[in-house]
């Protein structure tokens, strides 16, 4: 196998997403993808990542995780991290297609059936027109009519009514975070009684619908210092939260030991870490109940599997993380269902039934809460034919 051509895509409908096909000489074409700041990884694969898959011979993923791994940035998460996963991910689609197996085979076999999934309440346009993580970059639409599958600017008008519409059709856990524009007025470094009590009064309303049949997903995002993140998940434990997701930024490492060992609530953390560099001095601390891993942002599918290896070994179940993109979330699927340790998957109802859809085919099926990767050769992810409002980029020898 020989890649021929490097082609990158980016669909107007989701400014944040890169998608990458590798074109082989047998005719094959393998899809990665990258998530946030798509530009500029646009410009690292093609000015450096390109030439070396096309001079080299069976390009591999491991191999080629080695070979392109940058000098500079070892435990960054910038732009050719998220380039040399886009192309570790399209490198195992290959790989997968020519031995004519899905991923979850290719990986050693199936070892769950199916997982259940909880839904991140996030809108279709979450994380649309900036790299940041700030309320100015949730996509909410300024109406209060809002639009199909608007999530976020659901749980935070009317949680009830959303917690009662997940848990209908079969979902059963659900992610929130009501407490980040709180954040944003401080710094992080406190919480006013006023923002936390607006943020419970969310939580109660979910739990006075719904009970204690949804798992309650409170994700913090990292915003918080460790004063003020104690405050918030002191407050939120009687409410039985499923986890706290991201109390503070992963690599405070004394912090979160000392946070770990003051309250009482699961912590999930994991989607911004880069490999296991970055997850092994929190799993040696004990912080982590759940790894949040993210198959793009860490590195790649070749280095999420070793991660989930490693947290396995610490007795920590793995969730993989899902806010960027159709592919990635195929690759989840396919890591956790062959991994021993995977127990729950992240997805995005707002994405899967508009911008997801839209541009691929192929995508993990949802039965009754529960996922299922496909069936089909590689990761099965596919780009709908004759994409429109896209722009392409193609590098050849």
């Amino acid at each position: 196998m020989r890649v021929t051509a490097v082609e990158t895509i980016r669909p107007e409908i989701q400014p944040n997403l890169l998608f990458l096909q590798l074109h082989t000489d047998d005719g094959r074409v393998g899809l990665g993808e990258a998530f946030i700041g798509a530009r500029t990884v646009e410009a690292y694969i093609h000015e450096s990542a390109a030439d070396l898959l096309l001079q080299t011979e069976d390009p591999m993923p491991e191999a080629m995780a080695s070979a392109l791994r940058p000098y500079t940035g070892f435990q960054g998460a910038g732009a050719e991290v998220r380039g040399n996963a886009a192309v570790d991910l399209a490198l195992w689609d290959l790989v997968g297609q020519q031995a004519g197996l899905p991923l979850a085979e290719l990986f050693g076999g199936r070892v769950h059936d199916s997982l259940p999934i909880y839904n991140t309440c996030a809108g279709p346009g979450y994380i649309g027109s900036s790299t940041r993580q700030r309320s100015d970059n949730w996509g909410v639409p300024a109406s209060s009519g809002g639009q199909d599958w608007e999530d976020l600017q659901a749980f935070m008008t009317r949680p009830a009514a959303l917690a009662r519409e997940l848990l209908d059709e079969g979902v059963r856990g659900m992610k929130i975070w009501p407490f980040d524009q709180a954040a944003e007025l401080t710094g992080g470094t406190t919480i006013g009684n006023d923002a936390l009590t607006a943020g419970l009064t969310i939580i109660e309303a979910i739990r006075s619908e719904v009970g204690f049949e949804m798992d309650l997903m409170i994700e913090l995002h990292g915003l918080w210092s460790r004063r003020a993140a104690t405050t918030i998940i002191h407050a939120v434990a009687p409410y039985r939260p499923f986890w706290v997701e991201d109390p503070m930024r992963p690599d405070a490492i004394d912090a979160l030991r000392k946070l770990a060992n003051d309250v009482d609530v699961p912590i999930a953390i994991g989607e911004t870490l880069v490999g296991r560099r970055g997850f092994a001095p929190l799993l040696q601390g004990g912080v982590v109940d759940v790894a949040t891993v993210d198959v793009q942002w860490t590195g790649g599918l070749t280095e999420a599997r070793k991660v989930a290896s490693m947290a396995d070994a610490y007795g920590v179940p793995i969730a993989p993380h899902d806010c960027t993109g159709p592919a990635s979330l195929a690759a989840c699927v396919h890591l956790a269902q062959s991994s021993p340790n995977g127990f729950l998957q992240e997805t995005v109802r707002a994405f899967l039934r508009t911008w997801y859809d839209e541009l691929v085919e192929g995508l993990p099926q949802i039965v009754d809460g529960r996922i299922t990767a496909s069936a089909d050769a590689g990761h099965g992810v596919r780009l709908r034919p004759g994409l429109e409002q896209v722009e392409r980029r193609v590098s050849t020898l």
